[in-house]
């Protein structure tokens, strides 16, 4: 080879590298602005997530539910994602809640084989609840553990001498509103 052919092979290589170093700084400046967007969006998705993930995209009203439910017997069922306002928690360990269904009426919501559970303060906040939503018979037993897990005292639990039709849920995923 010949010296000059070094020179511009060497002075070639600097050219290449300097160019891949200036695209590498060029495209840092434009990184350093999308963390801010990033920061927006997590802002506006303010959501602890229990069991699945889920979004909160496609989710109904509670009135929705409640009009599904109505016309519902004893052993229907559907998949439906809801938003809803939680109205009591399990104080023993958060196994269970009831969330309002902005009709009067309440839904209890489990979680799908018990695989995860809700924060004992969590009542009166807002959540997305994904799941299958029925319609069940609660057995006498059943709705005395309910009531006792959820403080109720001796004479109130007493007092639960009928099976009742409740509107059920079981939850495999929650998004708990944070903010």
């Amino acid at each position: 080879m010949t010296p000059l052919k070094t020179f511009n092979n060497i002075t070639m290589k600097y050219l290449l590298i300097l160019l891949v170093l200036a695209a590498t700084v060029a495209s840092c400046k434009e990184e350093e602005k999308q963390p801010v967007e990033e920061t927006t969006q997590a802002e506006e998705m303010a959501y602890a997530s229990f069991g699945k993930e889920i979004s909160e995209n496609d989710a109904i009203s509670a009135n929705q539910l409640a009009a599904k439910y109505e016309s519902m017997t004893v052993g229907d069922s559907m998949e439906v994602k809801v938003m809803t306002k939680i109205d009591d928690v399990c104080q023993a360990k958060g196994c269970w809640m009831k969330v309002d269904l902005e009709n009067g009426e309440q839904a209890m919501v489990k979680f799908k084989d018990y695989g995860f559970f809700m924060p004992k303060d969590s009542k009166g906040k807002n959540v997305i609840i994904n799941g299958k939503a029925f319609v069940n018979e609660v057995p006498v037993d059943e709705q005395r553990h309910y009531a006792e897990d959820g403080g109720a005292t001796a004479e109130e639990i007493a007092a639960i001498t009928e099976p009742k039709i409740t509107y059920s849920f079981e939850a495999d995923g929650v998004l708990l509103k944070t903010e």
